[in-house]
């Protein structure tokens, strides 16, 4: 245990830093910092255990941790700020700033506000998968957004999602000229003094004292890397921050937005964000009630509840080996905030309650034991899930193709590709740089696990009409309908040298259909008395009509590989065109 700043003083936090040891060891959390404001006042401030257990390095009260989406707050309070200079309006439509903000949902295009944006509520499920490890632009994931179907009606539920805060982010960036992490930083984090504070875990790494994150594995905590690829969703997550200079921001929040004789932003708009705007379905595992607290709301950038008859604010945050928890009493004058280098665990809300409990002089409630049983029950619901998967695979219903017909590139516009390989006897999958591994279940379905996201899922492969596997369909939202990602052409269907075989002239029953070059990297096909078709790569020497369904060509090739016939296939039948030699 390392006390490397400023002990428990008050009489409330006598031998609570015992209590907060064993926490973290129960938790098996490696290392752990925690801090007290009360009345404007630091009271507690230090670290537990190890930010690196490898080199036996202390965690300390200045230890870099990720705090997740804790983050989201900054976003809000940025967006808060821009409202007092006039610059936006909460209730005025995005499209007024963003004239391409276009969403799946029409009403929700034209719609949808800064609040709706903050308050999680556009109808839209969270598509997690669809940004993680992704290397696209902040501006790539904006402009993706409209592909992308809502599961709920525009306002009716309350939806955690994190491409909505990007898109938050996105939107100081087109007002102010300022990237997202540039408003922060010079508007929130220096005036602040959060000078450790940043914005990603290879900055973090430069620093002198940071946490290396890790997770636990089968009971067994094990190192895992940094998440390094927040540039687009940043201001969704990407925060990374000590518990010393998080005690500037508890300062200035439980101050209703000012620092000092300095003032961050307006009391009116600071209400604002901590006002509940949506109420938190109670069946939420993040959000449920317990016999101290109420329902949830949701604010903008907190969530909102009481704490045996105490006003409580509060925002975790999850990412790659850490939790964070962020809570303050606005009505008491007391914040906290702990830190941990674990992923996924609840050791945090059990030492931030613990601590109320004593700071508020109530009966202290076993935190950290019933969280444990919430946390264990969890696990074996994921188990049981999986297990029940497995029971009700249908018996010797075997693929309906060779095991090589499955594998290619599955695209989706809004969420992008999905690559399927042969691995053996079975298959795997690569999505954004992540491996999925394949269980074949019965018939053309699969079982598809991910053990980073801890998820497994039945995919579905679909045959079309001429038998050929078109797509893959895979549930990533539970209470959305399934994914389809569509079968795409290798990229070498795209290359000029490879497309010039197809160009030429085609006799189908004395008319001439002609294929040409529409781009460098694009055919056309022309009929005579019709207009002129794209031709959308497919499968190897095989092309789809691009706005017409059921339409498509396919090439014919003599024994020396050079192409002689296309077969236009429709909806009523298959015509033969002929390839006529080139005249010299």
């Amino acid at each position: 245990m390392t006390n490397t700043s400023i002990p428990a003083t008050d009489p409330e936090l006598q031998g609570l830093p015992e209590v907060i040891e064993a926490i973290r060891d129960e938790w098996n959390v490696p290392g752990l910092a925690t801090a007290v404001i009360k009345d404007d006042q630091v009271i507690l401030s230090r670290g537990f255990g190890k930010r690196s257990v490898t080199d036996n390095l202390d965690t300390t009260d200045q230890t870099l941790f990720a705090i997740g989406s804790s983050s989201k707050a900054f976003t809000a309070m940025a967006i808060a700020m821009l409202v007092d200079e006039g610059i936006v309006n909460w209730d005025e439509p995005i499209r007024r700033y963003l004239p391409a903000f276009k969403l799946y949902d029409p009403i929700a295009t034209e719609q949808t506000t800064v609040r709706d944006l903050l308050a999680h509520r556009t109808g839209m499920p969270r598509y997690d998968l669809g940004w993680y490890n992704s290397s696209l632009s902040r501006k790539d994931l904006f402009e993706r957004l409209q592909y992308l179907e809502p599961n709920k009606k525009f306002r009716e539920v309350w939806q955690y999602q994190n491409l909505m805060y990007m898109t938050a982010g996105y939107l100081i960036e087109v007002l102010t000229g300022q990237t997202w992490e540039e408003f922060v930083q010079h508007h929130i984090l220096t005036p602040l003094g959060m000078t450790a504070t940043n914005f990603s875990t290879n900055e973090s790494q430069q620093a002198p004292d940071f946490a290396l994150p890790y997770r636990e594995v089968k009971d067994e905590v094990q190192r895992m890397e940094f998440y390094n690829r927040f540039q687009a969703v940043g201001p969704a997550g990407s925060i990374n921050s000590s518990v010393q200079d998080i005690c500037k921001w508890l300062r200035c929040l439980l101050n209703k937005g000012r620092n000092g004789e300095t003032t961050i932003v307006s009391e009116a708009q600071f209400a604002q964000l901590v006002a509940p705007h949506m109420v938190v379905p109670g069946e939420h595992p993040a959000f449920k009630k317990r016999p101290e607290t109420f329902y949830y709301s949701y604010g903008l950038g907190w969530g909102i509840t009481s704490y045996r008859g105490h006003t409580l604010v509060e925002h975790g945050g999850n990412i790659d080996g850490f939790s964070a928890l962020v809570s303050f009493l606005p009505d008491d004058n007391i914040g906290i905030v702990t830190l941990t280098n674990l992923d996924g665990n609840l050791a945090t809300q059990s030492v931030n309650y613990t601590l109320f409990d004593r700071l508020l002089g109530l009966e202290e409630r076993p935190w950290s034991a019933r969280n444990k049983q919430f946390f264990q029950g969890l696990k074996e619901q994921a188990e049981k899930a999986k297990e029940n998967t497995l029971d009700s695979r249908v018996p010797d219903a075997s693929l309906s193709h060779p095991l090589k017909d499955y594998t290619g590139s599955f695209e989706h516009p809004g969420l992008g590709t999905f690559t399927i390989t042969q691995d053996g006897e079975t298959l795997k999958g690569i999505y954004n740089d992540s491996d999925f591994t394949f269980q074949h279940l019965h018939y053309d379905v699969f079982l598809v696990t991910s053990e980073r996201f801890e998820i497994h899922i039945k995919g579905a492969f679909v045959t079309n009409l001429d038998g050929d596997i078109e797509s893959f369909s895979l549930p990533i939202e539970p209470e959305a309908k399934p994914i389809a990602f569509m079968r795409v052409a290798g990229k070498h269907l795209q290359a000029k040298s490879v497309l010039g075989q197809f160009c030429g002239a085609y006799e189908v029953m004395d008319q001439t259909a002609t294929v040409a070059f529409k781009s460098e990297h694009t055919l056309s096909l022309t009929l005579p008395g019709q207009p002129t078709y794209e031709l959308e790569p497919y499968k190897e020497d095989s092309f789809r009509v691009k706005g017409l369904s059921g339409y498509s060509v396919a090439f014919q090739r003599d024994e020396a590989g050079v192409v002689t016939q296309a077969l236009f296939k429709q909806p009523f039948g298959t015509l033969t065109g002929t390839k006529k030699a080139e005249q010299q």
